[in-house]
């Protein structure tokens, strides 16, 4: 058994991912990942297909439990893994890309989670590793980018800090310590999908351990594929989810202009459905 099978468990929630899923799980064995659990989030029977000849334990909840409740369903079903992966179905990871995130968090014992480089199909970098947004920087994010997606405040946001540093790193792939992710208590389960990563890495941080990326790591991301389905839904959990995630970490003059934030949520969910449906 090499060093990767013993030590890392690999978690991936799917949701009619089709085709994709199979690659994922192929590209995970590429990598040494034989201890995989996959929680099947779509209708009953949806996943069985794209499994094929792969060797997985499969996880049927029968409902949909949202993206950090599966992950959670799903860790529970791995083992003693010392190392949780966590990947989205339409993830493909590169080669020695587990390797090169695992040897970071042997030589980083202070840090708990780091996050690969993630690329889109067309090869260009997606912006994974991020700050966690203050009130000024949320909101102008927030109002702006529907209609100016390059605008300087979501190009801010969607960047590590000035020091190199990152507050947090996405949820379609990272590395975690399982000993970690049990202290923390998981993700927030209250997060359907969408802020459930910020929410890890702020509870991660709030314990004292840091936060990392592994630039030598590589997967590429389909994105969005499952949410193709139920976009509309999808834009409201990803709003509501930023309204959970401003109540439950402002604190301060921040905490009374909560509101504030609700509000221009709100309108921001306002502008980009009559963009979608203008479009």
């Amino acid at each position: 058994m090499s060093e990767i099978s013993a030590r890392v468990a690999a978690i991936v929630v799917d949701y009619h991912a089709g085709e994709a899923l199979a690659a994922c799980i192929d590209s995970l064995y590429d990598n040494g990942v034989t201890n995989i659990v996959v929680v099947e989030n779509g209708s009953e029977g949806s996943t069985t297909p794209s499994l094929g000849h792969h060797r997985v334990t499969l996880v049927e909840p029968q409902m949909n439990l949202g993206y950090g409740r599966g992950v959670n369903r799903g860790a529970a079903s791995t083992g003693p893994a010392e190392f949780l992966l966590v990947s989205n179905p339409d993830v493909i990871v590169h080669r020695d890309a587990v390797a090169a995130m695992l040897s970071s968090l042997d030589q980083h014992p202070d840090v708990a989670i780091v996050g690969p480089q993630i690329l889109r199909p067309d090869a260009s970098v997606y912006p994974s590793q991020r700050v966690f947004p203050n009130f000024w920087l949320a909101g102008l994010h927030a109002l702006l980018e529907p209609l100016w997606p390059a605008n300087p405040a979501t190009r801010r946001y969607r960047a590590p800090r000035a020091d190199g540093g990152v507050d947090w790193v996405s949820g379609a792939c990272f590395l975690i310590r399982r000993s970690v992710f049990e202290e923390v208590g998981g993700f927030d389960e209250r997060y359907f999908m969408f802020a459930e990563d910020m929410a890890l890495c702020w509870q991660i941080r709030e314990h004292g351990y840091k936060v990392g990326t592994v630039p030598d790591a590589v997967v590429t991301h389909i994105e969005g594929l499952s949410r193709q389905r139920a976009s509309r839904a999808m834009l409201i959990a990803h709003h509501r989810s930023a309204m959970r995630f401003e109540w439950q970490t402002a604190s301060g003059l921040r905490r009374l202009l909560a509101p504030v934030a609700t509000l221009v949520l709100g309108l921001r969910l306002i502008v980009v459905l009559f963009v979608r449906s203008s479009s």
